[in-house]
């Protein structure tokens, strides 16, 4: 469920969206004091050239030897450079540049399966999800399938994307692999397709050696690629360079979390794309998303798409309660050498198998949950067995929706813990637990305080920005946000109440009064 926008006023002009468009905002930190932007001592200039140009013996041979033949009234021309204008940003592609280095410019290399962006990454948990993965893995090397493009679609919690990282690293073992593009919703780079295509390109040069030189070559002839239309990069850095032999196996390219991705008409035109290459064996695709009613709409229309969904196995839920409870056993073996075995008993373990409905996002919240090392295991357990809370169970995620609420009842400052968790869901991977403390004038380490009993569902994500790495807030998974989102289902940790969206605009509308708009607002991302 997406939030409702937030309406400011500043300066008697109306901000509806914009300057609290949660795509866009990035503190790092939020209230970090501005940077002199004097000269710095020891910093570099060129040789001979005085602070300030204007003075009267100034002379273009201050500049260097190539500045000093410039002659009085003689046109100026400039020869062996293409520039290219791309989002704000000019970039020089000097004479000579193969065009792999200049597609590296457009490239999002944290969407890569193997990035440090994404560690860890999520995987299917040994001898779970077999038939699965041996079916994906017979579409993706059929010599001959019935589709060029799968979608595999699942709701939220079906471990979609352990299952399309267990495949990367299949494929990738068997030299099979050719891109993959990771989405993920409110990231700089991840969370929008501005990346997606160009990306794909460069992965595929770098993994098939016969790609290479045909999308160095594209770009070379046309570097403004970078900066096209997705449609036109699908078609001359994918398509083309892989249509150009047809003795080579097809170059295999996985796409997860297409719903996650910014904007549904993007998503959409996503899947158009894909689809409009149909009777060419040169590549094989696999999108994974939710299946949203807009994205079904697409991939139901015709025969383009070869739809599979992630069925529940209450066996594979078992099997992995199984396996990490004995691993949590082992791992607090201090606190557990007097507990009983079999920890936890049969008639626990079936209940908490029942419960996950068949997926895995409420056995793994679970095991997060019973494993944090600030706390006993079997005190944690008896928190989601021991003390249910009254729920009928007439929603496909009652369970879950339990679970939730009952690991936020643990948080130790609940009269705080909605504004915190408000931020969050409006600016998601955008506050450090200092920003939040800075921006709703908490006391510091209020929000670390908060969220300590939560790292079940909440994670740090550590990034750089400039020299330093900061701490932004993410959540584990997707369906946590859709949970407190809506009312019906998150009760009192409702973050979309009108109260908490005031105290939220109000916070930011201060912090942004104690800021020097000329030079932070461009700096945060807001422009």
């Amino acid at each position: 469920m997406s939030l409702p926008p937030i309406n400011l006023s500043w300066n008697s002009q109306s901000y509806s969206q914009y300057p609290l468009d949660y795509q866009h905002f990035h503190p790092g930190p939020l209230l970090a004091p501005r940077p002199d932007s004097g000269p710095q001592e020891g910093g570099s200039q060129l040789p001979g050239v005085e602070p300030s140009p204007n003075r009267p013996d100034y002379r273009p041979s201050d500049l260097g030897p190539r500045f000093d033949r410039v002659q009085p009234g003689a046109e100026p021309s400039i020869r062996g450079g293409t520039f290219i204008t791309a989002q704000n940003v000019t970039n020089d592609y000097r004479h000579g540049e193969t065009g792999i280095n200049i597609l590296h410019r457009g490239v999002a290399l944290e969407a890569l399966h193997d990035s440090a962006d994404s560690f860890p990454q999520p995987r299917c948990h040994p001898e779970t999800r077999q038939k699965m993965l041996d079916n994906l893995w017979e579409f993706a090397t059929d010599a001959e399938p019935r589709d060029q493009v799968l979608w595999l679609h699942g709701p939220a919690g079906a471990g979609k994307s352990a299952i399309i990282w267990s495949l990367c690293e299949r494929l990738q073992d068997a030299g099979r692999l050719g891109a993959a593009f990771f989405f993920k919703r409110g990231h700089s780079t991840r969370g929008n397709a501005r990346a997606l295509f160009s990306t794909i390109a460069y992965h595929l040069a770098l993994r098939i050696s016969w790609l290479k030189a045909p999308i160095s070559q594209a770009v070379e002839n046309n570097p403004s690629l970078v900066s096209s239309t997705p449609r036109i990069q699908f078609e001359q850095l994918i398509l083309g360079p892989c249509r150009a032999r047809t003795d080579q196996a097809p170059a295999i390219i996985i796409i997860d979390g297409l719903d996650e991705c910014e904007g549904q008409q993007m998503q959409q035109e996503i899947l158009r794309i894909l689809s409009s290459y149909q009777h060419h064996n040169s590549v094989r695709i696999l999108v994974a998303s939710r299946p949203e009613a807009h994205i079904s709409e697409i991939t139901s229309n015709g025969a383009a798409y070869q739809a599979f969904n992630v069925e529940r196995s209450f066996e594979d839920v078992r099997r992995y309660l199984v396996d990490e409870f004995a691993r949590i056993r082992q791992a607090h073996s201090r606190t557990m050498r007097n507990v009983p075995t079999p920890w936890p008993s049969h008639e626990e373990l079936e209940t908490l198998v029942d419960k996950s409905s068949g997926h895995f996002i409420y056995a793994s919240t679970v095991i997060k949950f019973v494993d944090d090392p600030n706390f006993r295991p079997t005190k944690r357990l008896g928190i989601i067995v021991g003390n249910p809370i009254d729920s009928e169970y007439d929603t496909p995620f009652g369970a879950l929706d339990e679970l939730y609420t009952q690991i936020l009842s643990t948080a130790p400052k609940n009269t705080e813990l909605v504004n915190i968790l408000c931020a969050i869901a409006y600016f998601p991977g955008r506050f450090s637990p200092c920003d939040i403390d800075q921006l709703l004038e908490l006391e510091p380490g209020d929000t670390d305080l908060a969220l300590r009993s939560l790292h079940s569902l909440v994670e740090l994500e550590w990034r750089h920005a400039d020299v330093v790495y900061y701490d932004y807030i993410t959540w584990h998974h997707a369906s946590f946000e859709d949970f407190l989102c809506d009312a019906s289902r998150a009760g009192k940790f409702y973050v979309g109440e009108l109260a908490s969206r005031m105290d939220l605009a109000r916070s930011v509308l201060n912090a942004l009064s104690s800021l020097d708009l000329a030079h932070d607002v461009n700096r945060l991302g807001l422009d």
